[in-house]
């Protein structure tokens, strides 16, 4: 019989118990019908109402102490305790489960190479895209592939937001709004809409296609506070939509670039189609090409759903260390900012003939707003996107165009 642990009663705790109380026989054929025990569930609150009672702990040590408990689920969120109590049980000899992106995004390295010392295992499926596989299969199934680019539509409250306006029409401070109302945004809704989730998914998912780590706080990301629905329209005129990438693309070199960005995308991309809550994650493989991961990126059970398959892979596992491991560089791994060129959309009130001056070659877009012009550029470097607008009069909006 193998006993586990719960850390953190929230959204997803609940739904790991509800899965383990509810699909236990299942669960048990995954692990050649061994019996997986819930043993403790850590939270500082009291649940007096819950129907065992019995296995809530307020004290840490009681995990970290008991010898039964050969796998915990961290699933506390945030770095302190999370980072401490991991640290602490992967040093133990237990194996941890986790869907804290901002864990892995931040002490994933450390964690993992403790694991390998100790021959356990840290696993963080959840970690990005809630339900939908994606660690285990660019671990695994595609490990034949060098991987040549990562595109991803990583944060399920930024592509509701940005589907009621390009559906509903909706502004983006209404569409927020129905997105708290409806429990998709928190009330400080800053990690979504500003891009820092999506920019530690994008972390964490080129960290393990590189073998490398790449720190999310060395990537450029900007959120989707800026896109007005009059963007959302001349994008629809341009037969495309407007959605929030995490987006990371892998040099013959070793260097990686990486961005998070509003980007315009047009109808045809696999990506234009995903709406509502849903994440899709779009890798590209030397050798397979493009594949698409696609499902809900959040939510009670979709995420429960991947913790407790990791749980069942560490159970599976107890024995030896999977070999799901990244590197800190000697040096900077990341690419410099002009290492990649797109298309940029851009409106600006100057006239079309300073544009094609400032520009050269670009198309014009049919304009929606009297007295804008509206535009797409030919390919350019960040620094010659940034050195061309700032010679523009009034610009008013700019994006990436997702070739």
């Amino acid at each position: 019989m193998a006993k586990v642990a719960i850390m953190g009663y929230g959204t997803v705790g609940s739904g790991v118990y509800d899965i383990i109380k509810n699909n236990a026989d299942h669960l048990s054929r995954s692990v050649d019908g061994e019996k997986i025990e819930l043993k403790y569930i850590l939270d500082i609150r009291d649940f007096p109402d819950h129907p065992e009672p019995n296995l809530f702990t307020k004290e840490f040590n009681d995990i970290l102490n008991d010898g039964e408990v050969t796998v915990a689920a961290e699933v506390m969120g945030g770095l302190h305790p999370a980072y401490e109590f991991t640290k602490a049980l992967l040093e133990a000899g237990k194996s941890v489960v986790t869907s804290n992106k901002e864990l892995v995004a931040t002490y994933g390295t450390e964690l993992l190479e403790i694991a390998r010392e100790k021959n356990v295992n840290y696993l963080f499926e959840a970690s990005v895209g809630g339900g939908i596989p994606i660690i285990r299969p660019m671990h695994q199934c595609l490990t034949a592939n060098n991987i040549v680019k990562i595109a991803g539509i990583l944060n399920g409250t930024t592509n509701y937001i940005l589907d009621q306006m390009i559906r509903k029409g909706k502004t983006f401070e209404t569409a927020l709004k129905d997105a708290q109302a409806k429990g998709f945004a928190e009330r400080n809704p800053a990690a979504d809409i500003e891009g820092h989730d999506a920019c530690r998914k994008i972390a964490i998912l080129a960290s393990l296609a590189s073998g490398k780590f790449v720190d999310y706080s060395d990537i450029d990301t900007e959120g989707i506070t800026a896109v007005t629905l009059d963007d959302v329209k001349y994008a629809a005129a341009m037969d495309s939509v407007i959605k929030l990438i995490g987006y990371a693309e892998f040099g013959e070199d070793g260097k990686v670039y990486s961005i998070v960005s509003p980007m315009v995308i047009k109808s045809d991309s696999p990506l234009s189609g995903v709406d509502g809550v849903f994440n899709a994650i779009l890798v590209t493989g030397d050798c397979v090409g493009d594949v698409m991961f696609y499902g809900k990126g959040a939510g009670k059970l979709p995420t429960a759903s991947a913790v407790t398959a990791d749980i069942v892979d560490a159970v599976k596992h107890r024995e030896r260390s999977k070999k799901i491991f990244w590197e800190k560089p000697s040096g900077t791994i990341m690419a410099g900012k002009d290492s990649r060129k797109f298309r940029y959309f851009i409106r600006t009130n100057d006239n079309a003939e300073n544009i094609r001056g400032i520009f050269g070659k670009c198309e014009f877009v049919d304009n929606l707003i009297s007295g804008e012009s509206a535009f797409v550029t030919e390919p350019l470097t960040s620094s010659e996107a940034e050195d061309k607008t700032a010679r523009l009069r009034d610009v008013v909006t700019k994006l990436r165009v997702m070739a």
